[in-house]
């Protein structure tokens, strides 16, 4: 590794609520892509990138990242942990780091999946200056995101998620590099709604403290919703080293990534942008594509699930059926039309022999829906939904 003195501080306290059910027992950043906790990529990319020591700001369900990464000599790194008891914003979680930290050091979200490149990029740049640095991404879907208005290689706006028609394509990647002036400009910075963006305060000092940018056109992936889960994992199994990968026999798909001890029942199916867990059991004649299926999950005889997701130790029953079509979600309030999405079944939840479930349909944790009916919507967790 390089020998430098920038630290890495990830933001991984957050609910990620708008993932629930499956954010109910684990952090965001634990929820896996490929069979990996979305927080193992952002942590590889920092390592690969040459930087030594990680700060991993943790709050929600702390104990699942701890246990998970340790001390980070796995990774070849030194982790260490600050806390942000209550999640007050990205700003109010780099000031939880503060006395851990080197000048300069990088801020990365621990739920957005980044190259190395851009890490080391990012790091080189705050190297040679200690001002504040952006990394900025173009995307198709800029509202959803910080859209940032650029001059030159100066970042001279940015609007959180902008309500009025979005011009820009160039939005905030959500990689920075800081100096220790940043955190008496967070101070300064008055809350909003309760809470504090960093975003705030770059907005604040971009008159007085120049951001520099840093673009970039790499692997930019992120989980906001249920269904993107399908679309980063899909990527993630696109790009996986096959060696990391259990061979299973049988009718799988390459583009597949496997767990250990996984068992495949005669004339069962794997498609292609599938992630099969550790010790799941899919059964005889079951159909399974574009999913993403977490541990000790079972899919039994003849079941069908495509662009679905099955919680940990769920079992779908025997020719139930859970596949993709064009669904309408509503989320927070938000309302998402043409959401490509089977269902997602929660962890140990149970879906019932001969079940149809309608595409868009979430099924909570915990929840039984018994055989032979149908059912669509939100499923509320340890609900038994029956017949009649």
């Amino acid at each position: 590794m390089d020998d430098n003195n920038v630290s890495a501080v990830v933001l991984a306290a957050g609910e990620g609520r708008r993932l629930e059910p499956l954010t109910n027992r684990r952090p965001k950043p634990m929820v896996p892509v490929a069979n990996r906790p979305i927080l193992e990529y952002v942590v590889s990319a920092i390592a690969d990138a040459g930087i030594d020591r990680i700060v991993l700001v943790v709050g929600y369900q702390q104990e699942r990242i701890r246990n998970h990464f340790g001390d980070g000599n796995d990774w070849g790194i030194d982790i260490e942990y600050a806390v942000q008891e209550k999640q007050l914003g990205t700003a109010h979680a780099v000031l939880q780091a503060e006395a851990l930290v080197t000048n300069p050091f990088l801020v990365l979200n621990g739920d957005r999946l980044v190259d190395a490149s851009l890490v080391d990029r990012v790091r080189r740049e705050i190297e040679r200056s200690d001002g504040p640095v952006m990394a900025v991404t173009r995307t198709d879907h800029a509202s959803d995101y910080g859209v940032v208005s650029i001059d030159g290689d100066r970042v001279t706006a940015i609007a959180e998620k902008p309500r009025e028609p979005v011009t820009s394509e160039i939005i905030n990647a959500g990689v920075y590099g800081f100096g220790d002036s940043i955190f008496e400009a967070i101070r300064a910075t008055p809350t909003e709604r309760g809470e504090l963006a960093i975003t705030t305060t770059l907005e604040r000092i971009t008159d007085d403290h120049p951001i520099r940018a840093v673009r970039y056109r790499g692997l930019w992936l992120d989980v906001s919703h249920l269904w993107d889960l399908l679309d980063v994992n899909a990527a993630a199994v696109d790009d996986f080293d096959e060696q990391g990968s259990t061979p299973l026999e049988g009718a799988v798909a390459s583009d597949t990534v496997i767990g250990t001890d996984v068992t495949l029942g005669p004339n069962a199916t794997v498609g292609g942008g599938t992630a099969i867990g550790d010790n799941v059991t899919i059964e005889s004649n079951a159909v399974l594509s574009n999913a993403v299926v977490f541990s000790d999950a079972v899919i039994e005889a003849g079941a069908v699930v495509r662009d679905s997701v099955v919680g940990e130790n769920a079992r779908i029953g025997a020719n139930a059926t859970i596949t993709g079509d064009s669904a309408r979600m509503i989320v927070e309030g938000e309302v998402h039309d043409d959401v490509d999405l089977g269902g997602v079944v929660g962890d140990n939840a149970t879906v019932g022999s001969g079940v149809t479930v309608e595409p868009g349909t979430v099924v909570g944790d915990g929840a039984t829906v018994a055989h032979g009916v149908s059912v669509s919507g939100r499923i509320e967790p340890d609900a038994i939904v029956r017949r009649g």
